[in-house]
């Protein structure tokens, strides 16, 4: 056990030192203009407000949450080492988030400094940023849940704390974050582009500087908190079923995940190291397929590293035991391959986003139909991959050691996510290319500089729009790894859903899959009306600013952005309170009234409902948003157009859909497990009583 540990918390540091090499490299570069640098601080200002105003309303829920693992989670017992590991989660995952976004903010104004002297130079910029994200995070989990098994080896309620920690950050960023962005988003286009007909990303807009904001607190801060947690989540939750007395299948087993994490992060150094744009391209086609091409280059390198050293550091942990453990890893890891290459086919240039931008000719109408017809279809391969992942793996562990196969199912998560840093990469490099499309705008760099950011832009649409559905399948091996672990610890062995003759424990599981179902539509409704009423807060905000501010449509004064900035915070900390709530009380109320086994129904309905709900929302909108900019290249009449106009109303739609209820849900089907876990106790000492 102890070289485990070590070679885990070894190779976390490595990647730490790493990622202080990226941000140095980064932070050469030079920063452009003063213009450049004046916008640059307003995002970076924007959003370390947003991230203040979250941290004091995470910091009284982290402090309610300490004191109830503390003292109430078994009662008559004090429990202060809960309540720690709880706090360590909490501070680690807020850390890597705002760490992230500290060099987002930070890497998007070198990007489009860069973009007019080397292409290459703007690319691997952006990447960068991302890869500091990526690294950052997954060696802070790793060393965390590394620490407590080694400081608490027999203790599995001290790691699921820690992990729970993780999932109230993710909560908080995720939801709150996707509120903020999406509200800024949808506002600023309507009164912009939609009313005004001013650019995308004009800086007479007040409204533009709060949509760049958004993109690093939604899509950097946010989507880093939520994989973040997967990650820590599969680990605990593999950990957590390889002791638990059902199994029992010992040290090794539970030390397994916390190797191939190391393994992991090592792949992924070599995966970013990797990614190397060949030359210096000329076009837009051609510039955005060199990157894309550069992008791949690196996920294939980390996919073979790892699989190649994966084999031998199980070889090197279990012995020959260790084949069928690593081939449920290797399921994982080829099933999140897959599902990647599933989300570029619906969202990327091929036929269902062309399909999408033909359909504007014949209004918005068509446009709306067509996009969410594409989201629809669009969940057959998740499905189809999640499920014979999960059948493989629990087939192969159960060949290799009967009655071993959840563990197999939580291996395959662990699979799906141990070359996270390298994902996080490809995704962080997304916002921070389209921040720097932004910032390339608002200082006039001129059309070259523009079309040169647009090709980083338009890839990176595309790793986002993969991260997204990455992100929602692995959150769903991730809920099922936690889902097993609900049925280890609480020693339910069997959930019957109408079974007959009914008994009340059949009807309860009935009444549970019924109550997720719908909670997973309620939540998605919530964050909805959050973005809606945001949004028309911040359009009455900025045609304010544009009929009482003499000189601003005309670009002769600067708008109020701050303003903009701060209407949006107070609404997103404001709006993802109850959505919040209903995670965690919900399954508290169903465990409390109708038992374990309903409990275990709620968490099945949860995950079957949010996933499809998950997989639609984000594809529909990722097809939406990259049909407008096929359109805005010069197809079906260009910028300007009819289909243009349509176009730009389905991506208005498509917004929240992908960038906040979509991946909110991620959260949903995760935390509702994570709670079912940690309460398990007092469901059980209830049920007695």
């Amino acid at each position: 056990m102890f070289h485990i540990v070590l070679i885990a918390l070894g190779v976390a540091g490595l990647t730490l030192v790493f990622a202080a090499f990226l941000v140095r490299a980064i932070l050469r570069q030079p920063e452009g203009s003063e213009r450049m640098r004046e916008i640059a601080r307003f995002i970076q200002e924007g959003a370390a407000v947003f991230l203040r105003r979250e941290l004091r309303a995470l910091s009284v829920f982290t402090v309610v949450l300490v004191l109830v693992l503390t003292f109430l989670i078994s009662p008559g017992t004090i429990h202060a080492e809960l309540g720690v590991a709880f706090a360590l989660g909490t501070a680690a995952s807020f850390g890597s988030g705002y760490l992230g976004m500290w060099i987002a903010t930070r890497a998007n104004v070198r990007t489009a400094g860069l973009v007019t002297v080397s292409f290459t130079g703007a690319m691997r910029t952006a990447f960068f940023g991302g890869a500091v994200m990526g690294s950052v995070s997954v060696a802070l989990g790793l060393i965390g849940l590394t620490s407590l098994f080694a400081a608490f080896p027999a203790e599995p309620e001290v790691w699921l704390a820690y992990a729970f920690g993780a999932s109230s950050v993710a909560l908080f960023l995720r939801v709150g974050g996707g509120i903020f962005t999406k509200s800024a988003d949808v506002g600023a286009d309507l009164v912009g582009k939609v009313e005004a007909g001013i650019p995308e990303d004009d800086p007479r807009n007040p409204a533009v500087i709060a949509d760049l904001v958004g993109d690093n607190v939604g899509d950097v801060a946010g989507m880093g908190s939520d994989l973040y947690e997967s990650y820590v989540s599969a680990l605990a939750a593999t950990m957590v079923i390889a002791l638990a007395p059902a199994l029992n299948l010992g040290v090794d087993y539970a030390l397994f995940p916390l190797l191939m994490g190391a393994v992991g992060l090592l792949a992924s150094m070599a995966g970013i190291l990797a990614v190397r744009p060949r030359r210096r391209a000329e076009g837009y086609e051609q510039e955005a397929r060199a990157a894309r091409s550069a992008l791949n280059v690196g996920v294939y390198v980390s996919t073979g590293v790892m699989i190649v050293a994966g084999y031998f550091a199980a070889q090197f942990l279990l012995g020959q035991d260790g084949l069928f453990p690593f081939l449920a890893l290797v399921t994982g890891l080829v099933g999140g391959f897959l599902i990647g290459l599933s989300t570029q086919y619906f969202t990327s240039e091929y036929g269902p986003v062309r399909g999408i931008a033909r359909a504007g000719e014949s209004g918005a109408a068509i446009n709306v139909m067509e996009g969410l017809s594409v989201g629809f279809l669009s969940t057959i391969p998740p499905i189809l991959v999640v499920a014979g992942a999960t059948f493989v793996a629990f087939f192969l562990v159960e060949t290799g050691s009967p009655g071993s196969g959840l563990y197999g199912i939580a291996v395959a998560a662990v699979g799906m996510l141990v070359t996270l840093a390298m994902l996080l990469a490809t995704d962080a490099y997304g916002p921070i290319a389209d921040n720097a499309a932004g910032i390339a705008e608002m200082s006039d760099l001129g059309s070259d500089a523009r079309e040169r950011a647009e090709a980083l832009d338009s890839v990176g649409n595309t790793t986002a729009a993969i991260g997204k559905g990455f992100a929602i399948a692995s959150a769903a091996l991730a809920s099922l790894a936690w889902i097993a672990t609900f049925l280890v610890v609480a020693e339910v062995t069997v959930v019957p859903i109408l079974a007959f003759p009914l008994t009340f424990t059949e009807v309860g599981v009935f009444i549970g899959l019924l109550t997720g179902g719908l909670l997973a539509f309620v939540f998605s409704s919530l964050t909805l009306k959050a973005v809606s009423s945001g949004a028309f807060e911040i359009v009455r905000e900025v045609r304010r600013q544009f009929r009482d501010t003499p000189g601003l449509r005309e670009g002769k004064v600067q708008p109020d952005y701050e303003a903009a900035i701060s209407l949006v915070t107070r609404k997103a900390i404001r709006a993802m309170f109850l959505p919040g709530l209903l995670v965690l009380v919900v399954p508290l109320a169903v465990g409390f009234s109708l038992g374990a086994e309903a409990l275990a129904g709620l968490l099945l309905g949860v995950l079957f409902v949010g996933f499809l709900l998950a997989v639609t929302m984000a594809n529909s909108g990722g097809a939406w948003d990259n049909a407008k900019k096929l359109i805005e290249s010069g197809l079906h009449g260009g910028k300007g157009g009819e289909a243009h106009k349509a176009a730009v109303i389905g991506d208005t739609v498509g917004d929240p859909f992908k960038d906040t209820s979509g991946p909110s849900l991620n959260i949903l089907i995760k935390l509702v497990g994570k709670v079912a876990v940690i309460f398990a106790p007092l469901f059980a000492l209830i049920a007695v009583m």
